[in-house]
């Protein structure tokens, strides 16, 4: 689509902001209740989650292995299969230093080179987090530092067989689900090229 059509679609469907009320304010979140004019001039209410956004990373080892970060996540009751990620210190943080460090923190590993894969938008009906999540290649090992709270174990597997996984429903995290299928998608163009 091209940007003035684009830009004419997004004036015809656009909610503005009316008032904003803080109801909770968090360590991760702070959630607002909102009234917004609609683009056909109703109001309406929205629940909104603030959050100062994140970073993923998809580390690709030479042999085509990624390293994948297995963890219990209590809100889903369930030992997630995930790409090292980890929310930005303040909104204006640069998501590559937070990507880094979390690289860093959860696997010890530092990289060479660090690709943008995308920025991925997780919950865009009522939640402003925004992942940005990077291919990290050329990796060197270190210590791992993880956070006081986080009780990790680090698995290596192909990058083939974590796509089959994706693709076999048992991997369900949303950014690791797109890290590794646009991992592997740059690494089909590189192939062709």
């Amino acid at each position: 689509m091209s940007d003035c059509r684009e830009a004419e679609l997004a004036r015809s469907l656009r909610e503005t902001p009316l008032s904003k009320e803080r109801i909770y304010s968090g360590r991760i979140i702070d959630v607002e209740r909102w009234t917004v004019r609609c683009a056909n001039g109703d109001e309406a209410p929205r629940e909104v989650v603030l959050h100062k956004g994140a970073a993923a990373v998809v580390p690709l080892y030479e042999d085509g292995t990624v390293a994948m970060v297995r963890q219990h996540r209590v809100a889903v009751d369930r030992v997630t299969w995930e790409i090292p990620a980890g929310k930005l210190d303040s909104a204006d943080e640069d998501p590559l230093l937070c990507a880094e460090r979390e690289l860093k923190e959860e696997t010890g590993l530092s990289a060479a080179r660090m690709t943008v894969l995308t920025r991925l938008l997780t919950t865009p009906g009522f939640c402003s987090e925004n992942i940005a999540i990077y291919l990290a290649e050329g990796l060197s090992q270190g210590e791992t530092h993880p956070d006081p709270d986080e009780v990790l174990r680090i698995v290596r597997l192909p990058l083939e067989e974590a796509v089959a996984m994706v693709m076999r429903g048992e991997i369900r995290d949303a950014k690791t689900i797109c890290g590794l299928l646009m991992a592997a998608q740059c690494l089909r163009q590189r192939d062709r090229a």
